[in-house]
């Protein structure tokens, strides 16, 4: 961090403390914000949105509005509180938001939070800060960091969404149908697994389908090889845009990203394999190096709030603190019915077999859809 952010952020520190003692705070032992574990460090809530309007930005990245509402998310943060929020390559990759933390340091453009998949959470804790938000204990411990370097948010299952209009018989009945030639340059993936938290999942999915099983990803690395030989397998990322122009008529994704298509095309359809029902989930984490450390900290509370959990499930994802908000009676019970359903039993990776199934499909994916 360049002398410039160290002085800023000693700037804002002292801010907060000359607001405390001016409203008579009893805790002498607050902390600047880049330093805060908890709301409590910098002296409570009121402290932190002291701080964090001082600031009156915020830098998120790869959210895009339609993914779990985190469109309105934004909107609602910035009613609330007045903050500016920037959010910076919307479709990118897990991945490619801890390289921007590392290729935008030191400067007012780096992230000061992400949204990532397990296995990049894991991989990178180095940048990230540990903060508790006021949720913490509603959260479940094998879904967190004991510390906070990153804590999940929210999750969904694997699902195959396509538009019911351009494929055989108006339906798909098995991830083994894929094959079939009536599905001709049809099939994507929602990302690159090598990157994308989202397409990993989607190959261990397929892996499961063919008769592998979470701990051996490369018959779903072997299926979309198949796919690739029979012309079926579309090299093309797919997005709102390419399903609203035809161009991804089938593609593996998040179920609650899936059904965002629908608005768009009216025939498209959802389904989640009963044989195959994979849940995944993301993960928050905070830059240690964030540009903006009281902002980053508000918005995880936000986030984290029962107004922010149940802006996740508006959007048909399944927020972390479902199960205590059903007990509160604070869950929207409407959001909670229009969850898509899931006939099978649910899978649930374990972060290491996450890990291990990134490893595989790094070394094998290229050669694989070559």
């Amino acid at each position: 961090m360049s002398w410039r952010y160290r002085i800023r952020g000693l700037a804002l520190g002292v801010a907060a403390l000359l607001v405390l003692a001016a409203c008579g705070s009893s805790n002498p032992s607050t902390v600047g914000a880049a330093s805060a574990k908890s709301a409590a460090d910098v002296g409570g809530m009121s402290a932190l949105v002291t701080a964090a309007k001082a600031e009156g930005k915020l830098n998120v990245i790869a959210l895009p509005p339609d993914w779990c509402n985190y469109g309105p998310a934004i909107t609602a943060f910035t009613a609330k509180y007045g903050i500016n929020v920037t959010s910076d390559n919307p479709n990118g990759s897990s991945q490619q938001e801890v390289d921007a933390i590392n290729q935008l340091a030191g400067t007012s453009r780096a992230p000061d939070v992400v949204d990532v998949g397990l296995k990049v959470a894991l991989a990178n804790t180095s940048v990230f800060a540990p903060y508790k938000v006021s949720t913490w204990g509603d959260i479940p411990d094998s879904l967190k960091e004991s510390t906070g370097l990153w804590f999940s948010d929210y999750g969904g299952f694997m699902a195959i969404g396509y538009d019911s209009s351009k494929v055989p018989g108006g339906t798909i009945n098995s991830v083994q149908d894929l094959l079939g030639s009536g599905f001709k340059s049809k099939v994507a993936l929602a990302g690159d697994p090598t990157q994308s938290n989202q397409a990993l999942n989607g190959v261990m999915m397929a892996g499961v389908a063919n008769g592998g099983s979470l701990d051996d990803v490369s018959k779903g690395v072997d299926f979309f090889h198949s796919l690739k030989q029979a012309g079926n397998f579309v090299p093309t990322i797919g997005t709102a845009a390419t399903v609203k122009n035809g161009q991804t008529p089938v593609l593996f994704q998040w179920d609650y990203n899936s059904l965002t298509h629908v608005k768009d095309v009216p025939t498209w359809k959802v389904w989640v394999p009963a044989n195959a029902s994979l849940f995944g989930s993301y993960a928050q984490a905070i830059n240690k190096d964030a540009p903006h450390p009281a902002a980053a900290r508000l918005w995880e509370e936000f986030l984290y709030s029962d107004a922010g959990q149940n802006i996740y499930l508006s959007g048909a994802c399944r927020p972390v603190r479902q199960t205590a908000m059903k007990t509160s009676g604070k869950i929207d019970a409407a959001g909670l019915a229009a969850l898509p359903a899931v006939t099978g039993t649910p899978l649930y990776p374990s972060f290491d077999q996450q890990t291990a199934a990134g490893t595989y499909v790094s070394a094998h994916w290229s050669a694989a859809i070559a």
